[in-house]
């Protein structure tokens, strides 16, 4: 008569009976992914990149320009993934790239002239960056990455041959890199998004005496990354 009696009251509870069938079942893509250990892959990247200037003493006493800065501009970069399986938390990365950049320098005059020094280049990069994986939930897991990048400048001697009058830059670089990103697994293939930070340690300045390069001291790279990667 009791047991009777609470089911009865249990039919009459909001929600009792929609709990117990609003269980869905959630299909796991790739369930034995992490059973391999290295994995291929591709990505197209779209970074935002300058110039991080430091001035010289000449900017205050040699040069005429008021103000010597490098903007914000959008490059292109397309490269592939090789990710080495580590364990549970952790992977190991190469993302050979090519990467198209214009970094700008910006010069400003006083009387409202200015005048800008392009640097259209092309970049072969190689990073090699560790992941940290969080716990994967369904068909989803975050990650951190950090690590290093070195770059080579391709071509160096077309642009060289423009004249001695342009702002002239080294051809290889050293960054920093560190970012992260979230996977997502499908049934065929893993995507995964990824935001990523590098700051160059080398100075690509050459020093030189035109007037491009008086009253600057130091030229690195700084940039942020939208990484769209597949594999």
């Amino acid at each position: 008569m009791q047991t009777g009696f609470v089911l009865l009251l249990l039919g009459f509870v909001p929600g009792s009976t929609q709990a117990q069938t609003s269980y869905k079942y959630i299909r796991k893509h790739l369930e034995r992914y992490d059973d391999k250990t290295i994995h291929y892959g591709f990505f197209f990247a779209a970074p935002i990149t300058r110039f991080s200037v430091t001035h010289s003493p000449q900017f205050l006493t040699a040069d005429s320009a008021y103000r010597i800065y490098s903007p914000n501009k959008p490059a292109f970069r397309v490269g592939f993934v090789v990710n080495a399986y580590l364990n549970d938390r952790f992977d190991l990365r190469l993302t050979p790239s090519v990467s198209l950049f214009s970094r700008e320098v910006q010069y400003d005059y006083p009387g409202g002239t200015s005048k800008t020094e392009i640097r259209e280049s092309t970049w072969i990069d190689f990073p090699l960056l560790l992941k940290y994986k969080s716990e994967r939930r369904n068909n989803s897991r975050m990650y951190l990455l950090a690590g290093g990048t070195f770059s080579v400048e391709s071509n160096v001697r077309r642009k060289e041959t423009q004249g001695a009058s342009r702002l002239s830059t080294g051809t290889m670089d050293f960054a920093v890199e560190y970012g992260l990103g979230f996977e997502q697994f499908f049934e065929y293939f893993k995507f995964a998004p990824e935001i990523r930070f590098s700051h160059g340690l080398v100075n690509l300045y050459r020093p030189g005496t035109n007037a491009a390069s008086i009253g600057i001291n130091k030229l690195t790279t700084h940039s942020v990354t939208l990484y769209l990667n597949f594999e």
